[in-house]
């Protein structure tokens, strides 16, 4: 595979902070290459999604491990419970990050058993930060967001998931449930003045740690930046008086 954009001979530093992971939300791996590339040492942690899984993404999940970065794969798995074991399985032995399921008690407990005595950190997605109360409502459930969300986290805490993802403005309850030692990862993350795009629940960097999260995901104020270095470094500053 061509990493023309991405010098994979060169580690990450130590200079990022590794509670921001940038979403490389972008069609084609030579585009996350030269994103990665302009970044620079400002992150060291990456989201790869369906969309980049999809086009060659899970080679460059490799290619970046290698080069000493962290990365964090979004897949949202949820299927029979031997399903999703033999996918955290391979996931595994890839030797990435963090990787996500939905935060179906049986898919959980399937996937812990599965990952049991690796480093991956698992973590269960609680209510999609793109969806209000009117759209768990269409969806057929009898509870807000926030409602679903405490749920949700109570029954990752119980499966011996490595934590969440959720809203950051759900970060607080989520913290009383889950304690201490347990991930919080927030996406939908907006500097101040940033458009919220098709995110609906929303919060600042800076509140979003207040709040108890322990990584935030930044995809479209860092990566449909002009500067995309100096947005990440921007992002990093505010992060690191917390």
């Amino acid at each position: 595979m061509p990493n023309a954009a991405l010098d994979l001979s060169v580690p990450a530093t130590d200079a990022a902070d590794p509670r921001l992971i940038v979403a490389l939300d972008v069609p084609t791996v030579a585009e996350a290459e030269a994103l990665v590339a302009r970044i620079g040492d400002e992150a060291v942690f990456f989201k790869i999604g369906y969309q980049l899984a999809f086009a060659g993404g899970l080679h460059l999940a490799r290619d970046l491990k290698a080069s000493g970065r962290k990365v964090f794969l979004d897949m949202k798995l949820l299927d029979i419970d031997n399903t999703v074991a033999r996918g955290v399985e391979n996931v595994v032995r890839m030797g990435v990050d963090m990787l996500t399921l939905h935060a179906y008690p049986k898919a959980m407990r399937a996937a812990v058993e599965a990952a049991r005595g690796s480093d991956l950190c698992l973590l269960g997605v609680t209510v999609l930060t793109s969806m209000d109360a009117g759209d768990l409502t269409e969806a057929g459930y009898a509870m807000t967001p926030g409602q679903l969300v405490e749920r949700r986290a109570a029954q990752a805490r119980d499966a011996g998931m490595g934590g969440i993802v959720c809203a950051a403005n759900e970060a607080s309850a989520v913290r009383a449930i889950l304690g201490s030692d347990m991930a919080i990862v927030t996406p939908g993350i907006r500097p101040a003045g940033a458009d919220h795009g098709d995110q609906k629940r929303v919060m600042t960097p800076a509140a979003a740690l207040t709040a108890g999260a322990s990584h935030l995901v930044v995809g479209r104020p860092i990566s449909a930046a002009t500067d995309p270095a100096s947005a990440a470094r921007a992002i990093r500053l505010e992060m690191a008086h917390l």
